[in-house]
């Protein structure tokens, strides 16, 4: 244990410019004290880790100080791979770099193992977006060298609810989430931080007014995504019938479903209460799911079929109704 937890302060130290010592405590679970013997340890086995006191101090670990191959197991450097396959899908990398990066992390791997890394080709990773044009990587790629290059952009852009706005954004950085970009930025229209989907960005123009960049971890703006939502949700009961039986099990635990002896399959689960979204979503499955439970739900649903049924009548038919 003393070993990973020496191995896991080393990388820390490697990954961040600074760590304070109760970050570290907290991070790997142990008391201050060990971490103060742990940091020694290290320090006599060599490695140059350097203590700074103060409201902004902690250790880290000179610029010069680099951890070599043996570091590395076997199959730690396939996982590298298999990951660095993965994000090359994505588009994050031009494919030259992409190439040269692969080149370097196999060079690390002995003649001896490169049959093994063939051997252990048993993962794919594909991040490849469902939204693949030309005009989508275009603006993918501008939005990149403007982060680089720290110019400042605008663009119109289309929220959740359907609003229209102009803005004007310091971009900071690119993040995937599922299959679809994000894009984190300064917006100088709300004076704040805020994060845009890259599928909704139209009118993208690059200005030529540069900025300096804002003191911001894009680790620090990607933290909201990883909380739980606090909605209220509500106790559902569905019946899933015909094609959507093969769909819920992408969307429901197996301890949610029960499969009942006509080959439908019952879904208790919770929902969120309210939304239009929720709604968007049930209607995936039109006539294959009835909801049992909760009947607003039911009711909203019914509504909204109801709707879109409308848009398709023609005027006799809508008299009727009438």
């Amino acid at each position: 244990m003393k070993l990973e937890r020496l191995m896991a302060i080393t990388i820390l130290l490697l990954n961040r410019k600074r760590v304070q010592a109760q970050e570290l405590a907290d991070r790997l679970e142990v008391s201050l004290r060990t971490i103060y013997r742990d940091l020694e340890s290290l320090s006599l086995a060599g490695i140059p880790i350097v203590s700074y006191t103060g409201m902004e101090g902690g250790y880290e670990i000179m610029d010069s100080f680099r951890l070599d191959r043996q570091m590395l197991s076997f199959d730690e450097l396939v996982t590298m791979f298999t990951a660095l396959r993965g994000l090359q899908s994505t588009q994050a990398l031009n494919h030259s770099n992409m190439d040269r990066l692969l080149d370097k992390v196999g060079a690390l791997v002995s003649q001896a193992e490169k049959g093994r890394l063939a051997d252990s080709d048993h993962i794919h990773i594909d991040f490849t977006p469902w939204k693949n044009s030309e005009a989508e990587r275009n603006k993918y790629e501008a939005l990149h060298k403007a982060i680089k290059d720290k110019m400042r952009i605008r663009f119109s852009y289309t929220d959740g609810l359907g609003g229209e706005t102009e803005r004007c954004i310091e971009p900071l950085g690119l993040a995937l989430k599922g299959y679809a970009w994000y894009l984190h930025g300064y917006c100088l229209n709300r004076e704040d931080y805020r994060t845009f989907k890259l599928s909704r960005i139209r009118g993208l123009q690059i200005l030529t007014e540069s900025f300096i960049r804002r003191d911001v971890e894009l680790s620090k703006l990607n933290e909201p995504w990883k909380k739980r939502r606090t909605e209220k949700t509500v106790d559902a009961v569905l019946r899933f019938s015909g094609d959507a039986k093969v769909s819920a099990a992408d969307y429901f635990d197996e301890h949610e479903m029960e499969r009942m002896p006509d080959g439908s399959v019952i879904v208790r689960t919770q929902l969120p209460d309210g939304g239009k979204w929720i709604i968007g979503f049930l209607l995936q499955f039109r006539s294959d799911l009835l909801i049992l439970e909760p009947a607003h739900i039911a009711a909203e649903l019914k509504k909204m079929a109801l709707e879109i049924s409308a848009l398709y009548l023609d005027s006799g038919e809508r008299r009727q109704l009438e």
